[in-house]
């Protein structure tokens, strides 16, 4: 498996900063650490109010989520990433943009779009009930359309990742996992970039924390047998 990860490309695209932590962050580990290439795209991070942890609100700006995006991406040792939007105009109102418009930054209008890095596999989020996870994912999936290869390369693995909060979701968008990595030797490295996100950090109890993101890790992993993997849909893979 290492020596198929060190010839890939892998882009992935993430909603919000974390999204991409939470469902790739060990397998972008694994990669980098076999010799591939990573490459990560942030769509939207804004000035929000948020509950803390004992109940009360406070202001985490834009720039907080973005130094903490970039420390989680140097931490994992990604190739190159970026935010597309900083504003509070577009941040849980992509649903909002029209969808060709959305595409368009995929396929050639963000600077580590699909025609400029032409990745091998493209790691979408998988539908949830948020509205940005579930535009970014039509977006990418449309993006990811088969092409002639003499005239268009298209990926050879296109995967939808996890995230903890697809468990609130209706019976037909439910997350059927088919295609797993192993991430036991890079857990702690998943974990710490989560940590890193640190204005977003949740109680043991909730569904985000630290401890559940390992708790999710661990069963994932006993689905095959191993002591921690991330878990994808596969909509497509070439050989």
């Amino acid at each position: 498996m290492n020596s198929y990860l060190s010839n890939q490309r892998m882009l992935v695209i993430a909603p919000h900063s974390d999204d991409e932590v939470f469902g790739c962050g060990g397998t972008i580990a694994r990669m980098k650490a076999a010799g591939g290439e990573v490459y990560v795209v942030c769509c939207s991070v804004a000035d929000m109010r948020q509950y803390t942890k004992d109940g009360r609100q406070q202001l985490v700006t834009a720039q907080m989520r973005s130094e903490e995006f970039g420390a989680a991406m140097r931490h994992l040792g990604v190739d190159d990433h970026e935010i597309i939007f900083t504003d509070n105009e577009k941040h849980l109102r992509l649903d909002a943009m029209p969808r060709r418009d959305l595409i368009s930054l995929f396929e050639r209008g963000c600077r580590l779009s699909i025609d400029k890095l032409q990745p091998t596999i493209i790691a979408l989020p998988a539908i949830s009930y948020n509205q940005d996870h579930e535009a970014v994912f039509k977006a990418g999936f449309t993006a990811c359309r088969p092409q002639l290869r003499s005239v268009k390369p298209f990926q050879q693995c296109v995967l939808a990742y996890d995230n903890p909060a697809i468990s609130w979701s209706l019976e037909r968008e439910k997350f059927h996992p088919n295609f797993y990595v192993d991430i036991t030797e890079y857990l702690e490295a998943k974990l710490e970039a989560v940590r890193l996100h640190a204005s977003q950090a949740k109680p043991a109890a909730h569904h985000a924390s630290v401890e559940n993101i390992e708790t999710l890790a661990r069963i994932r992993g006993a689905e095959i047998s191993a002591p921690a993997a991330e878990a994808f849909m596969c909509y497509r893979f070439v050989v």
